[in-house]
């Protein structure tokens, strides 16, 4: 009878530790906001970046779209690990994802055809990202499955951040709008034109109050998200002297 409880109890603290939240977790979540930020320490999913961030709502939709692809796969790569044939793990990711990027694909493009057309390619091209592959190689293949699943959305959230930081100087200063043809626009804050949240062409309402600014054109260029992301990576270093050698 002794025994009985003692394994249960035994199996209860494993349970307990399965799903643990304590500090390891939590930087799981943290670091790759800051200190270990796939795009600006990492230098990974770069051309992501420059590419689909010439609006906000395509970049919040393909932030989205990479945390859910790789919290999945680093998680279901790291259930498989111990099985998977070291010679072959590469095809294994590369079905994993592509699986999780279909998935993907499908809502999307039932869900709202106009962003699929404007992330076009790149959707697909998550397949291939070098932060997934990384964090695959680097964490899914040596970790249980729990911090995994953080890790995959830790750097998600990092990688997405600099996606809305970049877009929102991109679509704000190179189109004078904000938010341009998301599902916001029906909240109408600025009246005749709910399709954006700002709208510097606007007569009347929030859009009126930036009438005056003549939109960049050279912010529309991935030149800009180059700079953008270079003054993101400066003030990171300036801020934490730790991270000037790092990449």
């Amino acid at each position: 009878m002794a025994e009985t409880i003692l394994k249960e109890k035994e199996s209860g603290k494993e349970k307990r530790k399965l799903f643990e939240f304590g500090k390891k977790e939590r930087r799981l979540l943290t670091d790759p906001l800051d200190d270990d930020n796939p795009i600006t320490v990492q230098v990974l999913g770069v051309c992501s970046a420059l590419a689909v961030t010439t609006l906000i709502y395509p970049s919040f939709v393909m932030t989205v779209a990479v945390i859910f692809v790789l919290a999945f796969s680093n998680l279901f790569t790291s259930m498989l690990r111990t099985r998977i044939p070291k010679s072959v793990r590469m095809i294994v990711q590369l079905v994993i994802v592509a699986t999780l990027v279909t998935i993907v694909e499908l809502i999307l493009k039932a869900a709202s055809f106009t962003v699929y057309k404007q992330l076009s390619v790149f959707i697909g091209l998550i397949i291939t990202n070098c932060i997934i592959m990384g964090r695959l190689e680097a964490f899914g293949m040596a970790n249980k499955p729990w911090p995994s699943f953080l890790d995959g959305i830790g750097n998600g959230l990092g990688y997405g951040a600099i996606l809305l930081i970049v877009g929102l100087f991109r679509e704000l200063f190179g189109k004078g709008t904000l938010f341009a043809g998301s599902p916001f626009g029906t909240l109408q804050l600025i009246g005749p034109t709910p399709d954006y949240m700002i709208n510097t062409t606007a007569t009347s309402g929030i859009g009126s109050w930036f009438s005056w600014y003549q939109p960049n054109g050279l912010m529309v260029l991935s030149v800009a998200a180059m700079f953008l992301i270079a003054g993101i990576i400066w003030i990171q270093r300036t801020r934490n002297a730790k991270l000037i050698d790092v990449s």
